[in-house]
């Protein structure tokens, strides 16, 4: 039952939890970032391996970026923003090494709490939408995208941005089988050669998170890099794990709310640990400590995003529907090995859930293993040149882009089009994440449109089809009438001010 747990599968999962480590450490670095920048490297491995290596970075990458939140007060990647709030004033009194073991128990327990959750509701999940007709696995989508637009900052700019990613998705051929006319659509005169399959999927993610991130970083200047004396570790406090002994509600409240805010499409780890954050300070007696170098806060905001990894990869594989960036890059994975996933891929593909079990919980204790028994020397890695890495990030985007399809060199032009569009997208405002999962479902969400249309001929069976599409109606209002509501109630609040 467990073949695929050879010493590779291992060594892979350990190897890529480090390296997300290392990437997480870095500010400017992501878990997203580390997980595009090696899917290339995952095709020969085959899928179980494949994914051993990618849920390693994922695992990694998000727990890495409590080091510099904690002793630089600079969060290493957008999940660990609420970890600096009372990491860094921590690490500034002397408790540096306390706050980071206090972090990597944490993140821990986050990332086992969230596995149980996704082993227990993703197969019961995937068995309910099996039934789902056309018109159901469309609403679906459509309810994915109205979430995301409705956390975004802008409701409008979100709902722009993941329409944006559904047209660029349906250049090329519309394809016969699909209900299509075999026609190539949106494609300029000339382009039929290179888009008549459209933009290719892998070269696009490795552009919107590899590139886009080091434009950013060089926009911005490449630092020199910390010194040893900017870190402060002290071990003047020591550690011991009876400070959680009054932490166990906050721990499992917070990774419970992580795994939930996974499950919701789009919304990322950074929503995750500020609402872990503030609800446990809702819940605290001394809410007033917070922000001044309060265990509790970092616990909050450690356990939430931790509990994204295993929350966002539920509607991945029982829906089909990625729940964060990173898990949408998954699905690269999956399409390099011709598998779909969806509610019918944990029951035809047993062993590859069983290996991701496996790889996800091998990972968290190696995240834990790596991070508590040698944090000292982690703690260096915040003082790795930038300049000395992001051109080898770099290379490494360009040759797994030309490679990924067998050395098509458009590909190379594919990625340098989307990581300028990425970098150019922040500058207008634009949500990358509503348009990453647009572009993923849009071809989809077309074929469910098209087929619900030809097996039942009238629009309004969208309305009329079953329950669960009348629910699926009621939580798509629900969703853009909460966003509208919060959002008018900023503004009168700022307008207050």
């Amino acid at each position: 039952m467990f073949e695929f747990i050879t010493p590779l599968f291992c060594l892979l999962i350990v190897a890529g939890t480090f390296a997300g480590i290392v990437f997480g450490a870095i500010p400017g670095l992501t878990a997203t970032m580390a997980v595009a920048v090696c899917l290339p490297l995952t095709y020969p491995l085959g899928l179980e391996n494949g994914l051993a290596l990618l849920l390693g970075l994922y695992v990694g990458g998000i727990s890495g970026g409590l080091v510099p939140a904690i002793l630089l007060g600079i969060p290493g990647t957008p999940s660990s923003i609420t970890t600096t709030f009372d990491g860094f004033p921590m690490a500034t009194a002397g408790e540096g090494e306390k706050a980071l073991r206090i972090g990597i128990v944490s993140s821990l327990v986050g990332g086992l709490v969230s596995l149980a959750i996704l082993f227990l509701f993703a197969p019961t999940l995937a068995d309910f939408a099996i039934e789902f007709s056309y018109v159901e696995k469309f609403l679906i989508i459509f309810f994915a995208l109205t979430v995301m637009a409705a956390l975004s900052k802008d409701l409008l700019l979100g709902i722009f941005s993941g329409m944006l990613g559904i047209f660029i998705s349906l250049i090329g051929q519309y394809d016969i089988n699909n209900g299509g006319n075999g026609h190539i659509r949106l494609v300029p005169d000339g382009w039929d050669y290179y888009l008549d399959t459209g933009f290719s999927l892998l070269p696009v993610l490795i552009g919107l998170f590899g590139l886009t991130a080091i434009l950013e970083q060089a926009e911005i200047g490449v630092p020199k890099g910390h010194s040893r004396e900017d870190l402060k570790v002290g071990s003047e406090s020591t550690f011991s794990f009876g400070i959680f002994r009054n932490q166990i509600g906050n721990l499992m409240r917070s990774s419970c709310i992580g795994t939930f805010v996974g499950i919701l499409p789009g919304v990322g780890g950074s929503a995750a640990s500020l609402l872990a954050y503030s609800n446990a300070k809702s819940f605290s007696r001394h809410p007033e400590t917070f922000g001044k170098g309060e265990p509790a806060g970092i616990v909050a905001s450690e356990a939430g995003n931790n509990g994204l990894t295993g929350g966002a990869l539920v509607p991945l594989l029982s829906l089909g529907i990625p729940g964060d960036s990173t898990t949408a890059i998954l699905i690269g994975a999956f399409t390099l090995q011709g598998i779909q996933v969806g509610p019918l891929f944990i029951g035809n593909n047993p062993d590859t859930w069983s290996a991701m079990i496996v790889a996800m919980l091998i990972a968290n204790i190696a995240m834990f293993l790596l991070m508590y028994l040698a944090i000292r020397h982690l703690a260096l890695v915040v003082t790795v040149p930038k300049h000395i890495l992001f051109p080898v990030i770099l290379m490494m985007c360009v040759v797994g882009a030309y490679t990924i399809n067998y050395g098509i060199i458009f590909d190379v032009w594919t990625l340098l089009i989307f990581g300028l569009f990425g970098w150019l997208a922040v500058k207008l405002r634009l949500e990358v994440a509503p348009f990453i999962i647009g572009f993923i479902l849009g071809p989809s969400a077309e074929i469910y449109f098209v087929k619900s249309l030809e097996s039942f001929g009238d629009v309004s069976i969208f309305f009329t089809k079953s329950w669960i599409a009348c629910v699926l109606w009621l939580l798509i209002i629900a969703s853009l009438a909460g966003s509208l509501y919060f959002s008018r109630r900023a503004k009168s609040e700022t307008a207050g001010e």
